[in-house]
């Protein structure tokens, strides 16, 4: 049944995902009050009108919706559209499905196979807003030095003109050229950070622009200039088809001319919009950022980390920035956080930057320090998702000791990779999470409050250390068989604390 409000009882034993994937901590939901406003409040990580229960109810809406869950009542609401709730649809998984193959069916496609069976390496917060063609080569050279894989590499903010000049800084990257060609050779493959925002200090682009009609109007109909965390631009109007013409093309330049892979399609948050605001075709906030999303589409090498209703599709879902910590601003939100992408659909999933990406954490802080134990198990938690990327980078800050442990980690990943890219192609095809909750693969163990362990695919049970200064973790074996990358055998279902020294993550694999 459809209908712009819903009530529903919230049914013994039922658990519910959905909405906004930062609020993965938080989930499952319905044994505690929540509340999340997806019609005005703009959100900086993935989201999706879309909450899932382990009882075979789905609620949908191809509008933003607001929910509030009382302990004992769920409402919903849709300003402008219809909330489709539909029941007995079997256990988790198999309502999922349901939910996808309806609303959300999986493209067939997916992103360059180098992000599932290689470590990303992305310079944001080794290099901030100073890249240069100097410091990209040598961080690459460091990564083979120190016997990490070659992968894929990011060059982030500030490479090139100004927003919205797309051109290489001549004084920071003398022969952009030469450098993807000696990228290539060491093994790389180069992607290069954008946004839809125009400086509007940059006279010649901006007035082009706003000439041709290609830039975001207020609600006056004047060019509209938003603040963003780098200032205040003037927002590409990603309605308009001319526009997203001319943006192609100043990527497909940079391509043809210099050998550059892909693309980090940064921003296009929804906060960025208004309700109001004038474009070709009228949109909410949110829609906006996912008409920003549809750009990457056609780019095999893309990353995403603010999106609306891009589940199902082929891109790269990044975490939002993480801090430099264990709690839930930090690492221990990387399991939650990335089991909700799961469940929500985005099936090619990022954490975020080993260490955290949060540059707050660093920037002007006079009292930042980095702390290695920190540091060697954000890289365990990472290995086994379906990407794992570095950034500040590890032979800089780590000692011998904790430097090793994260290359084992690195080539963990690596030797795990042709498994994770079957799982990344079968996830094209049927649209079944890379990483699934305990409670999707194993819906009649009570797994489903399970938030500090995860499955890859169906067999491999993954239980990283989240605990500063823990050296042994208690872990939910299901039903079966178990066999630890350590060589124990465990036979489920048992729960059992298990050794965990800092140079071990844990992980099983059925037998």
């Amino acid at each position: 049944m459809t209908q712009n409000r819903l009530e529903i009882e919230i049914l013994q034993d039922e658990f519910w995902w959905g909405g906004d994937i930062d609020d993965g901590v938080k989930m499952p939901f319905g044994m505690t009050a929540h509340t999340r406003d997806l019609i005005n409040e703009g959100r900086g990580n993935q989201a999706v009108p879309l909450l899932i229960s382990n009882k075979g109810r789905y609620i949908w809406s191809d509008k933003s919706i607001r929910f509030h869950f009382s302990g004992e009542l769920l409402k919903v609401e849709s300003e402008n559209g219809d909330i489709v709730l539909s029941e007995n649809n079997g256990n988790l998984r198999e309502t999922f499905l349901a939910a996808a193959n309806s609303h959300f069916p999986a493209s067939g496609s997916v992103p360059d196979e180098l992000f599932f069976t290689m470590p990303q390496y992305n310079l944001w917060i080794e290099l901030q807003y100073e890249p240069t063609q100097e410091k990209t080569l040598a961080y690459a050279k460091n990564v083979l030095e120190q016997g990490m894989p070659p992968g894929v590499i990011m060059i982030d903010d500030n490479w090139m003109e100004d927003y919205g000049v797309w051109k290489f800084r001549k004084d920071r990257f003398p022969d952009p050229k030469g450098m993807t060609e000696e990228l290539h050779a060491l093994g790389f493959k180069v992607m290069l950070w954008t946004c839809p925002f125009i400086s509007p200090d940059n006279a010649a682009n901006f007035r082009y622009l706003e000439r041709e009609g290609y830039l975001l109007k207020d609600e006056h109909g004047e060019t509209a200039i938003r603040r963003w965390w780098n200032g205040y631009s003037a927002v590409l109007d990603c309605t308009n088809p001319s526009a997203v013409e001319w943006y192609e093309g100043e990527l497909h330049k940079l391509m043809d001319d210099y050998g550059i892979d892909g693309f980090k399609f940064d921003a296009g948050d929804p906060q960025f919009y208004r309700k109001s605001d004038q474009s070709v075709v009228q949109m909410h906030p949110n829609e906006h950022c996912e008409a920003w999303a549809k750009i990457g589409l056609n780019y095999s090498l893309n990353e995403y980390r603010s999106c609306w209703k891009s589940a199902g599709l082929p891109l790269v879902q990044r975490l939002g920035d993480k801090s430099h910590s264990w709690k839930e601003d930090g690492l221990a939100s990387l399991i939650p956080n990335g089991l909700a992408q799961g469940l929500l659909g985005y099936a090619f999933t990022c954490p975020d930057m080993i260490g955290g990406g949060q540059i707050a954490d660093i920037e002007n802080n006079p009292n930042y320090k980095l702390d290695q134990e920190l540091f060697v198990r954000y890289a365990q938690c990472s290995a086994l998702f379906p990407m794992m990327q570095f950034s500040t980078a590890p032979w800089r800050v780590l000692d011998e000791e904790h430097l090793a442990y994260c290359v084992n980690a690195a080539k963990l990943h690596e030797n795990f990779g042709p498994m994770i890219k079957d799982l990344a192609h079968d996830a094209a095809q049927t649209g079944e999470p890379i990483i699934r909750h305990m409670a999707y693969v194993f819906p009649e163990g009570g797994y489903e409050q399970i938030k500090d362990q995860f499955m890859l695919g169906d067999q491999i049970l993954v239980a990283p250390v989240i605990v500063k200064g823990a050296r042994n973790r208690s872990i939910a074996f299901p039903k079966g068989r178990w066999q630890g990358d350590d060589g124990s055998i465990v036979q489920g279902p048992f729960s059992q604390t298990i050794e965990a020294p800092l140079s071990r993550l844990p992980w099983y694999r059925m037998i």
